[in-house]
């Protein structure tokens, strides 16, 4: 598709989620303002991320280092700027390539993660990376992100608090919080597959609430997608991370 046709559908469709946006935030009475876009470009071309920032987006997710490093590259090299966030779950040997184009990781989930990802921007960065903790509301070790121990259902109501150290957020976010090149943002969440996302954000609130009674600073709250983002403004999402209703479906683009 030529870049002028490709940057039009873009307009279009930014123009639609802009405006589900700023609906989602009357409706909860908040500034829509005070709710950014993170476009999730996950296997789109760096063209299209050249297009979105000429569109006058400053934020894109990422999910797979390989693909976001390479991106990241031909995006600077075409020069465009846009704030990288690297969304994924991360393992601790990929933390040295995150760490050279991460403005802001927000899959942070362990202990052990947050020790590499500290020593990786020390090596490679001049200034902190920004982190938001992933959560799971509900509990799911499967799906990674760490959770609120020792408060039985204000992550996964009804069960029972988890025993892994590495997982326990209050943990990670003293971590990260005195990391000397990491900065404690926020958290991020994703409402569980079978859960109605009003439910999974509703929940998502006490874990919230207690982050930021221990970290005032920790004012982030990235969740809601292309299926949820009006439940996700709803329940106080500040950042909401959306691919499809931008970009349009996978499988018929690529």
């Amino acid at each position: 598709m030529p870049d002028r046709a490709r940057k039009d559908e873009l307009a279009a469709s930014l123009v639609e989620v802009r405006e589900r946006i700023t609906r989602a935030c009357s409706a909860a009475g908040r500034d829509p303002g005070s709710v950014a876009l993170v476009a999730v470009t996950k296997t789109y071309p760096a063209t299209d991320v050249v297009l979105l920032a000429e569109l006058g987006v400053t934020d894109v997710g990422e999910n797979k280092d390989q693909e976001a490093a390479a991106k990241a590259a031909a995006v600077a090299e075409a020069g465009a700027s846009v704030r990288w966030h690297f969304v994924g779950q991360l393992q601790r040997n990929k933390a040295n390539s995150v760490a050279r184009y991460a403005d802001v990781v927000e899959s942070v989930g362990s202990l052990r993660l947050a020790s590499a990802l500290d020593a990786a921007a020390a090596r490679h960065r001049d200034r902190p990376l920004d982190v938001l903790i992933q959560v799971s509301i509900d509990g799911d070790e499967a799906r990674g992100g760490a959770v609120l121990t020792g408060v039985a259902g204000a992550a996964a109501p009804g069960a029972a608090a988890p025993v892994d150290p590495e997982r326990d957020l209050l943990r990670i976010a003293d971590q990260v919080a005195s990391a000397e090149m990491l900065r404690l943002r926020g958290l991020m969440a994703v409402a569980p597959l079978g859960w109605e996302p009003a439910r999974a954000f509703e929940a998502l609130a006490a874990t919230v609430a207690r982050l930021r009674a221990e970290h005032p600073e920790a004012t982030v709250l990235s969740a809601g997608m292309s299926g949820d983002l009006e439940e996700a403004v709803a329940h106080g999402a500040t950042h909401v991370r959306i691919g499809t209703s931008l970009l349009g479906m996978r499988n018929l683009l690529r």
